[in-house]
């Protein structure tokens, strides 16, 4: 994994998700240099100079954009936008829960996004599915020549990633090529359902993918027999929750097995393997709940996927890098081992040849992101 700051594994995973985004080298870099000093003082301090830096190119490339759009140069724009979004999400996910700066600088975010695809004319339209007195946000990215209704792949993020960089890291689009539909969607606990509504993560993911599935079966383009679920990270433990219980989904994957992440946040308080974010204990409970870490630690015993991956009766995906230093490799065989009833089980660990050997591959996305597309590709029996 590339390591600007050297030892902060928190800070180099932020750079990474930037540079596998659709950041700009010369961007990130001028971002990163004058904030090393403060990375030097672990993963929680200096987390409002990273702010500051990074907000601070956005707030450019906003600017230069609408520069461009004076000059009636929408197609320049909308890059910037996006990249200019791209480096605010980063920004944000940085922050402890009650950063002064947070909420304005998502708001920004999310409408550099908006702007971003508009001018930039993107495959990508906003939706909003009702759930429980708010709102499930998503993002439909539609296949490409494709005739008639066609498969769609659910994507759900995990702890602390939102819809839009699932967007960035171009897997709908690679999907897309495929003639495979997306909705990547902010389920409860993360994006605008926590941050906008207080929708809070729930153990039985079952709850609100059921009603995304409701929703995708009065969608013209989207064929009610082929509908996925892809989980990234602690995704990786949503979306096996929700193919065991929802049986309307026929196929799912994972990148990044977190079969026991309830047993996982034990061997954190151990100091066991890296974080994903800063403000680790605030954030989580901000994304489950509790008071205390006691009480947190009593609701992250039921994320398990002990005695569920048996009930997944459809072809399942299990994916992970060989070098994950956030959830450990023994979790993708465990997962891999319990998909006894499913008719195509598949384990494929990302090794050094081709990369993407860390969490999720966020040291190398493209090599991975293809190798799930054509998987999920092939499949559903898509076009190629």
């Amino acid at each position: 994994m590339f390591e600007y700051f050297p030892g902060n594994y928190v800070w180099n995973l932020s750079v990474c998700i930037a540079l596998e985004s659709g950041g700009q080298v010369g961007e990130v870099d001028a971002m990163c240099r004058p904030i090393r000093e403060a990375a030097t003082r672990g993963e929680d301090a200096g987390t409002v100079e990273f702010m500051e830096s990074w907000a601070a190119m956005a707030d450019t490339l906003w600017d230069l954009a609408h520069e461009d759009l004076a000059a009636g140069r929408r197609l320049s724009a909308g890059p910037k936008l996006l990249r200019a979004a791209l480096y605010y999400f980063t920004a944000e996910r940085m922050q402890s829960r009650g950063s002064v700066r947070r909420v304005a600088t998502y708001a920004r975010a999310l409408e550099a996004f908006s702007l971003g695809c508009e001018h930039g004319r993107q495959n990508c339209r906003r939706v909003e599915i009702p759930y429980e007195g708010g709102v499930i946000a998503g993002l439909f990215v539609q296949a490409q020549g494709v005739d008639g209704p066609a498969p769609c792949l659910v994507q759900v993020n995990g702890l602390d990633s939102v819809k839009e960089l699932l967007f960035l890291n171009r897997e709908p689009d690679a999907l897309a090529a495929r003639g495979v539909s997306s909705l990547i969607i902010d389920q409860p606990g993360t994006g605008e359902a926590l941050r906008l509504h207080d929708l809070k993560a729930v153990f039985d993911t079952e709850r609100w993918a059921s009603r995304v599935v409701d929703w995708l079966e009065t969608v013209p383009e989207v064929d009610p027999k082929r509908i996925g679920m892809h989980g990234v990270s602690l995704g990786g433990y949503y979306a096996p929750r929700a193919v065991a219980f929802e049986p309307r989904f026929a196929l799912g994957v994972v990148w990044g097995a977190n079969h026991n992440w309830g047993e996982m946040q034990k061997r954190r308080l151990a100091r066991e393997g890296d974080m994903p974010v800063p403000h680790y204990w605030e954030h989580v409970r901000w994304v489950w709940g509790g008071e205390t870490i006691d009480d947190f630690m009593a609701i992250a015993e039921q994320v398990t996927l002990n005695g569920v991956m048996e009930k997944i009766a459809v072809p399942f995906l299990v994916t992970h890098g060989e070098n994950d230093r956030q959830i450990p490799l023994e979790y993708a065989h465990q997962s891999y081992d319990q998909l006894t009833a499913s008719p195509k089980r598949e384990l494929k660990i990302f090794g050094a040849r081709e990369q993407g050997v860390e969490h999720s591959s966020l040291d190398n996305v493209a090599n991975a992101r293809d190798w799930i597309a054509d998987w999920v590709a092939e499949t559903f029996g898509a076009m190629k």
